[in-house]
């Protein structure tokens, strides 16, 4: 087939999209695929054009445009199909504040969280109980993200985020380990069922917080996986991970975020609708422990991403 890889972007998160793009355009080579690189950020105007030969569209961005759902949905509209979740399911994970309603309403638990729309004013909103992780609403990869341990550290730390510009989430922290659970599609009799993956424990190695630093710097968490944890907590994290994928409205792959307290009742934090995908991300880690080589994943979200295709039309 003929595949649009589609990487780079404009969002913060540019860096690692064209990280996890490297690993993906390899898999889909070795998959006997033809590979064009596309990056909206150099050459936005062309994408009608560009995807008319394609045959299939990987989407490889990360924050927006990708995670968003509006590429997705110019991708309905130009009828090729790609990888991964539709425009409306890919804007309710990216947006933690709406997903976090959903995820209320399927009995989810999540930490305590306020909104913060606007710099002006936010030290007076009902906010949750100190100390506060205050991130980016509808960013990834723990950019734009601060802790904070009292209310006089507010100020400061606002100013610092907002000048970033965006909205926020303040939300209590919450002390337990640090696990995470892929949700991965398969096909039966044509239709798509969302399996749970073996979760992984994430242990920071400098500091308390699994940041960008420790996700993708060498050495800055040690990723354990299966996680070492009971049989119970295991199904427990798994059956969340694809309450929250399914509440979502999901494609193909998802990554649910979760903190353990010492009373083993998962916190949820987060679903990410587009994984890292270089080879040693999360999700490919957690398929390689079910004996799914790298480019044999690449090539399950194809199948996956075809089959929801022909389903929808």
């Amino acid at each position: 087939m003929k595949v649009l890889l589609q990487a780079g972007g404009w969002s913060s998160e540019r860096a690692v999209s064209l990280s996890g793009a490297e690993g993906v355009r390899a898999a889909l080579e070795n998959l006997g695929h033809t590979v064009e690189a596309y990056d909206p950020a150099v050459s936005l105007g062309s994408l009608a054009e560009v995807v008319a030969d394609k045959d299939f569209v990987f989407v490889m961005l990360h924050g927006s445009p990708g995670e968003d759902g509006i590429i997705q949905a110019v991708l309905d509209r130009l009828d090729r199909p790609y990888q991964g979740s539709g425009p409306a399911a890919s804007m309710l994970a990216l947006n933690k504040a709406f997903a976090k309603i959903l995820f209320a309403s399927a009995g989810l638990t999540t930490a305590p969280w306020q909104l913060l729309y606007r710099r002006s004013g936010a030290e007076s909103l009902p906010l949750p109980a100190y100390p506060l992780f205050i991130k980016a609403d509808t960013g990834g990869s723990s950019l734009h993200m601060e802790r904070v341990e009292r209310h006089d550290d507010l100020p400061a730390a606002l100013d610092r985020l907002f000048s970033a510009g965006g909205s926020y989430l303040a939300e209590s922290a919450v002390d337990g380990l640090e696990v995470t659970c892929g949700v991965l599609g398969e096909l039966a009799a044509g239709e798509e069922v969302p399996r749970a993956l073996p979760p992984i424990l994430i242990r920071p190695f400098a500091g308390k917080i699994f940041d960008y630093a420790g996700k993708y710097s060498s050495g800055g968490a040690e990723e354990i996986c299966p996680a070492p944890i009971s049989a119970r907590l295991t199904e427990r994290i798994q059956d969340m991970a694809l309450a929250a994928h399914r509440v979502l409205g999901l494609s193909g792959y998802s990554r649910a975020d979760f903190i353990v307290p010492a009373d083993e009742c998962p916190v949820l934090l987060e679903v990410n609708s587009l994984p890292g995908m270089t080879r040693t991300s999360l999700l490919p880690q957690a398929a390689a422990a079910c004996g799914l080589s790298f480019d044999r994943l690449v090539e399950r979200l194809v199948e996956l991403g075809l089959a929801r295709k022909r389903r929808t039309g």
